[in-house]
């Protein structure tokens, strides 16, 4: 899953990121709600974490601001602010959950997957099939030919983000961006590696090789020769 967090606590913000990450998830922060606006529309992001009193552009304008130009992300708000009437504002703006500070991060992951789970559900977008290899994302399960394939985190979301666009070219830069949420290129063979680990699991074993690679190019999964 990836997230856009929008906090201006630093502190705050990476040990999100941390724990966040740790549960398997790529996190991408923003410290102000002019640059979360930005993100917002220029990436794909599965759930918005916004925190309430931003600099250059607070919580509940960002989102009024996205829910108007109909980007339908689900989005958590953090806020200091408890009180009923604060919470009301908050889901009127635009928002889809309310959680107060401090709070539990064993919560927060909950609530952030639970968003997930329902806006996957109200998309029909709950699994994805190439061939005869399935992933499902709400049981974070991956079969083919009915057999279990157990996959790391990274591995996951590699596949995922293939299978997502089966028949499609991903260069190494989609990739980066979007699974290892680098805006540079590291130059090291963090991709070649995990592609290798995810061949050797999906493919392996198996009669018919879905992932392919595009020389030159970069990787594309799909159920027929490329």
């Amino acid at each position: 899953m990836r997230v856009l967090l929008v906090e201006d606590d630093h502190e705050a913000a990476r040990y999100l990121e941390k724990a966040l990450g740790e549960a398997g998830h790529v996190v991408v922060i923003a410290d102000n709600g002019e640059e979360g606006l930005k993100q917002a529309r220029s990436r794909d992001y599965d759930v918005l974490i916004v925190d309430r009193m931003l600099p250059r552009l607070d919580g509940l304008s960002l989102i009024e601001a996205i829910r108007e130009e109909r980007i339908s992300v689900p989005v958590l708000i953090l806020s200091a602010l408890g009180e009923v009437d604060d919470r009301v504002k908050g889901l009127k703006a635009g928002g889809d959950d309310y959680l107060t500070k401090p709070y539990a991060f064993t919560e927060l992951l909950a609530r952030v997957e639970a968003l997930h789970r329902r806006d996957g559900f109200e998309q029909g977008q709950t699994s994805y099939q190439v061939g005869d290899l399935v992933l499902d994302r709400l049981s974070r399960k991956v079969v083919r030919n009915d057999e279990n394939i157990q996959l790391q985190p990274r591995e996951f979301r590699l596949l995922e983000y293939l299978m997502r666009h089966a028949g499609q070219v991903v260069t190494r830069t989609m990739l980066l961006e979007n699974v290892w949420h680098y805006h540079f290129d590291p130059q090291t063979n963090v991709i070649d590696v995990h592609i290798s680990r995810l061949r050797a699991k999906i493919d392996k074993n198996f009669d018919t090789s879905l992932l392919k690679t595009v020389r030159g190019a970069g990787y594309m999964i799909c159920d027929h020769s490329a």
